[in-house]
């Protein structure tokens, strides 16, 4: 999955074909203020699959938990 950042208001300009380009080309896109990351545009499954691990923070968690 490629990943690539773009500010905010770029995104706001170009949001239906941000949209797409994520859907179809299963990219992460990260969203920039200010030059710092604030938030990501990711595969609807993607997003499904966090919410079905109890969230962002319980999916994080588990994603960074040591393996055993």
């Amino acid at each position: 999955m490629d990943n690539e950042s773009l500010p905010i208001s770029d995104a706001r300009a170009n949001l239906t074909e941000l949209v797409a380009s994520v859907r179809l080309l299963r990219r992460c896109v990260f969203l920039t203020q200010r030059g710092k990351v604030r938030a990501a545009i990711v595969p609807a499954e993607l997003g499904e699959a966090i919410q079905a691990a109890g969230g962002p923070d319980a999916a994080l968690k588990k994603l960074t938990a040591p393996a055993a």
